[in-house]
Parts: structure tokens; C-alpha cells; sequence
């Protein structure tokens, strides 16, 4: 089976070494362009990219899919399957129709639920119990195609964006080995999805992660283990921007929305519309992120003071 793999960040790159760990025979990778990045805005390869190379897979690094040279170039690999995760560029209907058994996606939740771009953030968000990996048989619309395989995972009340997506990854891996095997067994079944089961997970945008004081703990909880490790959920108390990386819930005090209730070395908590959130990693603008007890040494609060 001639394999066209598509993808760019960690959560493909995984995939793609489990497939090339599984013997499959991938003819091809697409994944985006070398961006620069850092402090020194040096190109950088993509993680696919990476693994790509060390195998001495041939790669292309189209800015477009829809250019005629790139959609030829893609067409004289004669590929049977297209796989794509976390690629980052729109297929065009010729290019979905290319491969003879179209293009599989490896999409990180359980569709019809969390179709778009920030699906594990927002499941987090949501306060799901669980998510998953879908195996999609991909067509023209976002995340509409028919369903071929699922397999579910819980989501952990200490879960963050970060951690579940490391899971997902391995899950992913995982469920396209299997998908491809049903596939090359001629057992992989399709399955509509229900179209009244379809909710949106949105792309994240930065200014969602100014923490609302006025919502309940465990609303504020769930925000700041979704923006971890992007955009960080943030406040401001005196002058200071600070990021929250780290915390945890607490029901015993209150106090006023973002009133400084308490502060040792294991927290500093800080009441919420309802209950009240303890702080336990923050980072200052220019600064390290640092468990409070370190924190506190260069920056002292005081109680009774407010987060905004």
C-alpha cells in the first residue's frame, strides 16, 4: 500500500514514526513550509519533517495545495491512501480524490463532537469526561466526513491541553495502524455522522485566557489547564501580568471575585464567583515559571489584595 502521509506538529510526527515503525510504505510526505521561530527567528523544520528526513522519506513543502505543479507532483506518486493529521492546509476536492482510497484524517476527539481547530482545548473546557481519536474519511467540509474508526480515552480532572494531547497522539498512532489494517482487509466500515450531535471546538484566540474572576472555581480550572501550554491563562495584580500555569480547587474559602484569601507556601488562593482557586505555578511577565514558595520571594502579596 503507497502511502501519501500529510502533517506538520508532534501530534503527527508520532503517527507518522509508528506507521514507519509498522512497515508501512509511505512514498511521500507533505507538511508546511520551514518557519522561522525562536529568538534568533531561525527556520525551522516541522517536526514531520524530522522524522521524515531521518528515514530518508522524500518531502514536499507546498505553500498550496491548490497550484497544478504541486497537485502533478502529488499524482505521479500514485498513492492508494492519503493520511492526513494536523496538517494545516485546506485539501482541494482534486486533491481529496487523487488517492484511490481517498484521504483518512486523524482528528483528536470523537465526531461529530469538537469539529475545528482546538478540539482538545475544548473538551477540557467543557468539563468532558472523555474524548477520543476519529479516524475520518475525509470530504470538502471542516471535519464532516464519514466516520471509520473510534476508540475513547477518559479525561483526567488534572488533565491540561498539554497532556492530553500526548495522549491523544499515542492514541492516534495507535488508531490509524488499526484503521489501515481493516482498510487493507477490506473491513473498514463508514459510518455517518449525526448532524444534530455536531458542536464547534473554535480556534483559541489569546485574549480567552484573561481569567474571570467572576466565574465559578471550577470553570476557572478548567480554563487554565485548556491554555496550558497556549495561550497560559493570565491575571493582573498591582502593575503585574502574571501567567497561572499551575492550580487546583478550593472549596473551603471565599471571599469577593479575585480577593486574595490566603497565601503560604503551597498557594496562593484567590476567591472566585464560587469557591475559590489555588495558585500554584505563576510566571511574571519576563520571568521563569516558578512554584509559589519562589515566587513569593521576589514578589510579596498580601491578603486581601485583588487579582483583575
Amino acid at each position: 500500500m503507497r502511502i501519501v502521509f500529510a502533517g506538520t506538529p508532534a501530534f503527527a510526527a508520532i503517527a507518522l514514526k509508528a506507521l514507519i515503525d509498522a512497515q508501512f510504505q509511505i512514498v511521500l510526505v507533505l507538511t508546511q513550509p520551514d518557519r522561522p521561530a525562536g529568538r534568533g527567528l531561525k527556520l525551522q523544520e516541522s517536526e514531520v519533517k524530522k522524522v521524515a528526513s531521518e528515514y530518508s522519506i522524500p518531502v514536499l513543502q507546498p505553500v498550496t495545495l491548490k497550484s497544478e505543479v504541486t497537485q502533478e507532483q502529488l499524482k505521479s506518486f500514485a498513492a492508494d491512501v492519503m493520511l492526513v493529521a494536523a496538517y494545516g492546509l485546506i485539501l482541494p476536492e482534486s486533491i481529496l480524490q487523487l488517492p484511490l482510497q481517498g484521504c483518512l484524517n486523524i482528528h483528536a476527539s470523537l465526531l461529530p463532537r469538537w469539529r475545528g481547530a482546538a478540539p482538545i482545548q475544548r473538551a477540557i473546557q467543557a468539563g468532558d469526561q472523555e474524548t477520543g481519536i476519529t479516524i475520518m474519511q475525509m470530504d470538502q467540509g471542516l471535519d464532516t466526513g464519514d466516520i471509520l474508526l473510534q476508540r475513547t480515552i477518559p479525561i483526567d480532572p488534572s488533565d491540561t491541553a498539554q497532556s492530553l494531547h500526548d495522549n491523544l497522539a499515542q492514541l492516534g498512532a495507535q488508531c490509524i495502524i488499526e484503521a489501515l489494517g481493516l482498510l487493507q482487509q477490506g473491513k473498514l466500515l463508514a459510518v455517518e455522522q449525526n448532524d444534530e450531535e455536531v458542536c464547534y471546538a473554535r480556534k483559541i484566540e489569546k485574549d480567552e485566557a484573561k481569567i474571570d474572576w467572576s466565574l465559578d472555581a471550577a470553570v476557572i480550572d478548567r480554563n487554565i489547564r485548556a491554555f496550558n501550554p497556549f495561550p497560559v491563562a493570565f491575571t493582573s495584580y498591582r502593575s503585574l501580568s502574571l501567567k497561572i500555569w499551575q492550580a487546583r480547587i478550593e472549596q473551603k474559602l471565599s471571599g469577593q471575585p479575585g480577593e486574595i484569601v490566603n497565601i503560604d507556601n503551597d498557594g496562593i488562593t484567590v476567591a472566585c464567583g464560587k469557591h475559590a482557586i489555588v495558585l500554584e505555578v505563576i510566571q511574571r511577565a519576563g520571568g521563569k515559571k516558578l512554584p509559589v514558595k519562589d515566587f513569593l520571594k521576589g514578589n510579596p502579596m498580601k491578603r486581601g489584595e485583588f487579582m483583575v
